[in-house]
């Protein structure tokens, strides 16, 4: 099996910088990728102090990572902190700006024997932490080859994932090599009991201590503020499947205002949007620029940054995606204490969030234009909406605590 893995990794390289040629993803993740030793040797050449290294897929994964790094660095001042991705929406994003106790960033080289091997040497970790799923197994191989102390933090496991397959021993070995795997809940922790990982604790969901922060200091926009004349609902990381069902909605809701913020932010998209909605609407970029903001319909957000921030106007949250590639991020809304819609799922199992946030009564699937309007006119009443609104409170309020957890842990076992 590893070699087929080997096999695998060098034609995942070789597709990669083909397609290179036709996505501008996947040249800036081959281009990205092009000095990234170089990087990594005057990184470590300039900063010879302890180094933690944690390992990311992509942006949400990183905003999984943020408060166990905030944690680690309360624990431990001295030490560096190097953070790496795999994918350009997560690596490009966090590039842009100084990100909070991060000292270096970087993209993962495709894992082969020879770069996981060249990688790990030229970093030089004193201590590794992979975030919820994204594992590679020569580099984890190379990382314990090296007795280096590794972590999985955040992770969430599903029975249909090939660990837990007849075939899958191959990758169940990655997983025993892990020094202590911290999970999100129970059903991750019995999958890993019943292969025999051992170590293993339940820490819950960095994210909620990540957007239970954001809520408390969002960024502000007064211009926005100055045009809300109604009650806001925010409909967050939609896609087409999503607007086909929002738009007709949009079309008759005479006494709500629209925040509309597109997964993709694709200017032909958004017109198309534009020209669907009967309501007067603007983009952001256009509506930021007058000299007097003027009340406003639906507001179109055509840049990337300000979602997890526009929540705090919103009476209502509609979170995209579920209705194409997967569910997008319905914590960063519930944080600041509202009810959520988003659409139907076909595998809750892989969204946990979605299920517990319909359990405590703030989150509600959707299927078509008649339920989200049923839905919002429930949630208008006022004793409906404070129970939603409270029962967001409380689920979030449940789940903090995960990145201290997490690194009371690890400070004991060390």
């Amino acid at each position: 099996m590893r070699i087929l893995y080997n096999l695998g990794m060098i034609l995942l390289d070789g597709l990669m910088k083909i397609g290179s040629k036709r996505s501008a993803k996947l040249k800036l993740a081959v281009d990205g990728r092009k000095n990234t030793f170089e990087a990594v040797k005057s990184f470590r050449k300039a900063s010879p102090s302890p180094l933690a290294w944690f390992h990311v897929a992509s942006l949400g994964e990183y905003l999984q990572a943020k408060p166990v790094i905030a944690a680690f660095k309360k624990e431990y001042p001295l030490w560096g902190v190097a953070v790496s991705f795999f994918s350009p929406s997560g690596y490009e994003q966090a590039i842009k700006k100084k990100q909070e106790w991060v000292d270096f960033m970087c993209y993962l080289p495709i894992d082969t024997p020879h770069n996981a091997d060249r990688f790990v040497d030229l970093l030089s970790p004193d201590m590794v932490f992979f975030v919820k799923y994204d594992l590679w197994a020569n580099t984890i191989m190379a990382i314990k080859q090296r007795k280096i102390p590794l972590y999985l933090v955040a992770a969430s496991f599903r029975k249909e994932q090939v660990y837990f397959s007849w075939y899958g021993k191959f990758f169940k070995d990655i997983l025993l090599r892990f020094d202590h795997i911290f999970v999100q809940n129970q059903v991750s922790k019995e999958l890993l009991d019943h292969v025999g990982v051992k170590n293993i604790s339940i820490t819950g969901d960095p994210r909620f201590d990540n957007v239970y922060k954001t809520s408390l200091s969002p960024k502000l926009f007064p211009e926005i503020e100055q045009g809300i004349v109604q009650k806001v609902m925010v409909l967050g990381s939609v896609w087409q499947e999503d607007m086909n069902n929002l738009i007709p909605f949009i079309n008759q809701s005479k006494d709500i205002q629209f925040i509309v913020a597109p997964h993709d932010i694709d200017r032909e998209i958004i017109e198309n949007w534009q020209k669907a909605i009967t309501l007067p609407s603007v983009k952001y970029s256009e509506y930021k620029n007058q000299e007097q903001p003027q009340a406003w319909k639906v507001l179109v957000i055509d840049n990337i940054g300000m979602l997890s921030s526009l929540y705090q106007f919103a009476h209502w949250a509609y979170i995209g995606g579920a209705m194409g590639k997967g569910l997008h991020n319905i914590l960063e809304p519930l944080a600041f204490g509202i009810p959520v819609l988003h659409g139907p799922l076909k595998k809750v199992s892989k969204f946990p969030e979605a299920g517990i946030s319909r359990q405590y009564g703030c989150g509600f699937p959707v299927k078509n234009r008649s339920e989200i309007i049923s839905l919002i006119a429930k949630l208008s009443q006022e004793a409906d909406y404070e129970k939603a609104c409270m029962a967001a409170k409380k689920l979030v309020g449940d789940n903090l605590g995960s990145a201290d957890n997490t690194m009371a842990i690890i400070k004991k076992e060390r």
